[in-house]
C-alpha cells in the first residue's frame, strides 16, 4: 500500500520534530556548545520560514506557467450556445 503524499509529510515532520525535540531539550550525556545550542532553538521557526517561502515560490511559477486550454474553452462555448438554444425553445428569456 502506497503512503500518500500527506502521510510522507507527516512521517518528514515528525522525524526532524523528534531529532529537533532529541537535541534541544538536552539530554544529560550530551553537552552541545554554546553557538549549536543557540542555532538548534529557533530552527522550526527558520523552517516553516523556508517551507512558505517555497510554498509561494512553487504557486508563483506555476501560475506564471498555467497553460490555457484553448480547445476546451471553445467547446464549453459552443456547449453554451447549445443550451441557450435549447432553453429559447422552451420558452425561457434571455
Amino acid at each position: 500500500v502506497a503512503m500518500t503524499k500527506l502521510a510522507q509529510w507527516l512521517c518528514g515532520v515528525a522525524l526532524l520534530g523528534s531529532a529537533w525535540a532529541a537535541l534541544a531539550l538536552t539530554p544529560p550525556g550530551l553537552q552541545l556548545p554554546a553557538p549549536f545550542r543557540q542555532a538548534l532553538l529557533p530552527l522550526p521557526v527558520y523552517l516553516l520560514v523556508a517551507f512558505g517561502c517555497y510554498s509561494l515560490a512553487t504557486v508563483g511559477y506555476r501560475l506564471a506557467t498555467f497553460n490555457d486550454c484553448e480547445e476546451a474553452a471553445a467547446e464549453l462555448q459552443e456547449d453554451i450556445r447549445a443550451a441557450r438554444a435549447d432553453l429559447s425553445r422552451r420558452g425561457l428569456q434571455f
